[in-house]
């Protein structure tokens, strides 16, 4: 029995998109009653996924914050979205929590999709169990998919019950369940507690396998209960729930429950589940390196009516408001009001005590992944792989008004989404928005629209095509222009030559007898340079050697502009006529796939001309490889999408800029008509 004492602690709800988590939080909430009636996400009454991008796609885009009681004990939930792409809103949150659900589906054929939240919470030590939800749909076997689900676990899975199901029933349905450790049989009741009933005389054989198979795993990690088994001791109910517990709490193990979350089969057990064996506060708080005073925050949000929230949870110790903490630089933070979170309902808290769950105002320099304490320590960020920022749009404001505007929402937006980025390049005269894929984009342009009122055009961003020279020539440049008064002269000689790819820019000068002037050379540079920003072609040039080696001047007329123009003149038909050609940027692109997937992923690499430099088994996950190529930027475009349609939305991508690469042929000329033509 937990102490009362203890605190609120935290559940995270994690696990792929579709599952139901948001559905079990909202089951969680009826059941503890929180809520007078079971909201519904198809229906959009659903307590969590509650903004307008979240409703329309039946499914979460940001964290849910919610919390309950049960018999006593006070749990805040962290429902966090399933698609890759909003995975990253709720990624600091779960690394304070106490213990994580993972929610999977029924279907062992999906069961795959469980492994990225598996991996993820073991990666961050966090004690967790497994939730099969929709187990009233279930038409394969729960031991095929604990089977199936085994290889993507580094811990035992521990089938806590085994499904009754319905005889009588063509698809032979499941309507109850056997609990292992209680040795007792319940049916379920929609939206009400199970009722207990008799063990049926068909499952009593499987029922002893299946104990005892539990009990042989909860004694690898108990010498007592070993010897119990050996001496054919039957152990005591204490002895089998402790065990369960310091199995979970410890990562011994991962209990595995199921149920219905839409029609609350199996809620109030895993209930009864979370109260006994979810970890105090303490062991998250040692976890992380938190001492007293401590309050981590794991999310920055804008979007209520309070404005501008960090999402915190407390360690060691109550908050008041108005607390005088330190940021971790050392300056103050005065805590503002606290606020408590039901979805996006806020509740006004006097205090916060020891593992809950807040909603801070006024900590304005205050960023997620950052702690605030009540001592000058504090500990160091937690460790989080978030999804690579790989899908990029340009955007620009509808109303050019908007401009000032549209840069003070993007930041607010990037301070909420720690996967998401905007930059404004200047070559390209382009704002470009990245995020993780074509739907998170969507649903950020969305929230811009909603919350600030900011529309823009959005369309794919220019690719950074450079051009350089294949051979090397000599060119005059002279710029002579008389308007009465001073004029203007500048007469310069320049030599050409391509340098080696990566090499850049290099300027010298090979003047004799003062044929230029020395205070005109940065001038002549200068003009070269200027040329350089679009060749022939219309790309900026690289990979060039430009050497000035004669020319002339006159006494009045010449100056540092005229010199300049000359240098431009002569670079730009020097360019011309050194036969110049297209360079393209590429990537090297790290692909994790499900090795079922992985021949789809090298069909589509190839198809996007890509060359393939390796590929093998993915460090640490079962049946997962890691693929590596080079790729064109120009073939990145739309490359998350297609990968996560040939893996059932789990392949991913990391990519960065390795070299330029000459393009030639069609592809070439499609690309230079394409710049040349007129806006």
């Amino acid at each position: 029995m937990p102490d009362r004492r203890v605190g609120t602690r935290t559940v995270a709800l994690v696990g792929p998109g579709g599952a139901g988590k948001t559905s079990l939080a909202e089951a969680l909430l009826f059941a503890g009653g929180a809520i007078d009636r079971q909201g519904s996400v198809d229906a959009g009454t659903s307590i969590g996924d509650s903004n307008p991008e979240a409703r329309a796609r039946r499914g979460s885009t940001e964290l849910n914050l919610m919390r309950f009681e049960f018999l006593g004990d006070r749990f805040a939930i962290l429902d966090c979205p399933g698609s890759v792409g909003f995975a990253a809103d709720g990624a600091l949150g779960v690394a304070a929590a106490d213990i994580a659900i993972v929610v999977v589906d029924p279907d062992p054929g999906r069961a795959l999709l469980a492994e990225p939240a598996l991996r993820q919470v073991e990666a961050l030590g966090i004690p967790h169990a497994i939730f099969v939800n929709k187990i009233d749909q279930a038409r394969g076997s729960i031991r095929g998919l604990l089977e199936a689900l085994q290889p993507m676990s580094a811990s035992p899975l521990i089938a806590r019950q085994i499904p009754i199901r319905a005889k009588d029933s063509p698809d032979e349905r499941i309507t109850g369940f056997i609990d292992l450790a209680l040795e007792r049989a319940f049916h379920y009741r929609a939206g009400k507690p199970s009722e207990r009933t008799e063990i049926p005389a068909d499952l009593a054989d499987r029922e002893a396998a299946d104990r005892f198979h539990m009990l042989e795993q909860l004694a690898d990690h108990d010498d007592a209960l070993l010897e119990q088994l050996l001496m054919d001791e039957k152990p005591s109910l204490p002895t089998v729930l402790a065990d369960l517990a310091r199995e979970t709490r410890e990562n011994l193990g991962v209990p595995v429950l199921f149920g219905s979350a839409l029609n609350g089969f199996g809620v109030r057990r895993l209930m009864k589940a979370l109260r006994h064996e979810t970890p105090p506060p303490e062991d998250a708080a040692k976890r992380l390196g938190a001492g007293e005073g401590c309050a981590f925050v794991f999310k920055i949000s804008h979007g209520g009516a309070v404005g501008r929230l960090a999402l915190a949870r407390v360690f060691g110790g109550t908050l008041n408001e108005g607390a005088e903490l330190k940021s971790p630089e050392g300056s103050p933070v005065r805590a503002g009001a606290l606020f408590g979170a039901q979805g996006d309902k806020t509740i006004k808290l006097a205090k916060a005590e020891i593992g809950e769950i807040i909603a801070i105002a006024k900590a304005e320099n205050v960023r997620a992944g950052e702690w605030l304490s009540s001592k000058s320590a504090a500990p160091t960020r937690p460790v989080v792989e978030l999804p690579p920022a790989n899908f990029a749009l340009a955007i620009t404001t509808r109303d050019r008004k908007d401009d000032v505007r549209l840069s003070t929402a993007l930041h607010k937006l990037v301070e909420e989404d720690p996967s998401l980025a905007w930059e404004q390049d200047e070559l390209l005269h382009q704002t470009r928005l990245k995020g993780v894929s074509d739907e998170h984009l969507n649903v950020t342009i969305a929230k811009l629209k909603r919350r600030y009122g900011v529309a823009v055009d959005v369309k794919s961003p220019t690719i950074g095509y450079k051009e350089s020279i294949r051979k090397a020539v000599t060119q005059r440049g002279r710029h002579k222009k008389q308007s009465g008064g001073h004029g203007q002269f500048g007469d310069v000689v320049i030599e050409l030559k391509p340098l080696a790819r990566g090499e850049g820019f290099r300027f010298d000068e090979r003047i004799s007898g003062g044929a230029v002037p020395r205070q005109y050379f940065p001038a002549v540079e200068q003009g070269v340079r200027d040329a350089m920003t679009k060749g022939p072609m219309g790309f900026p040039v690289v990979d060039v050697a430009v050497t000035l080696i004669d020319g002339s001047y006159h006494s009045v007329d010449s100056s540092e502009l005229a010199f300049r123009t000359a240098g431009r003149i002569a670079m730009s038909e020097a360019l011309a006529a050194a036969a110049p050609h297209l360079l393209e940027p590429v990537h090297k692109a790290t692909i994790f796939s499900p090795g079922s997937a992985t021949s789809r992923v090298t069909s589509a690499v190839a198809s996007r001309r890509g060359q393939m430099l390796g590929m093998e088994p993915r460090e640490g996950w079962s049946r997962w490889d890691k693929v590596e190529a080079l790729m064109p930027e120009s073939e990145l475009q739309g490359l998350d999408a297609e990968l996560r349609s040939v893996s059932q939305g789990l392949a991913t991508y990391r990519a960065e800029f390795d070299h330029l690469s000459e393009l030639n042929g069609k592809l070439a000329e499609e690309v230079v008509q394409r710049e040349l033509e007129p806006a």
